[in-house]
């Protein structure tokens, strides 16, 4: 696991998704984009390019319900993995705690 200091990008709305683990069946889930702070060049910010990382991160459980606003600066300790599918690879980034700073 990784902490990082971050800006929300995005968050989506919280939705109910199947769990084995949960009591009831069901896990609320939301989707929020983090981007680590600065690396842009004064020529980038001024053509509103970004070049900073991206995470599209899943917060479950208590977390889903945390609202957070576009700009917000957040530490957030991020839990990266991998699953196999169907034969494809896929990377999951997990929030495990996240704190508006």
């Amino acid at each position: 696991m990784e902490t990082k200091i971050l800006r929300v990008v995005r968050q989506g709305e919280a939705f109910g998704v199947q769990s084995a683990k949960a009591e009831g069946g069901t896990i609320q889930k939301c989707n929020i984009v983090l981007r680590e702070l600065g690396g842009r060049s004064a020529e980038g910010r001024l053509q509103g390019k970004k070049f900073e990382n991206e995470f599209v991160c899943a917060m479950l459980g208590s977390l889903a319900a945390c609202r957070f606003y576009e700009g917000d600066v957040v530490a957030a300790t991020l839990r990266f993995s991998t699953h196999e599918y169907q034969n494809q690879v896929f990377q999951e980034v997990l929030v495990t705690d996240i704190v508006k700073l």
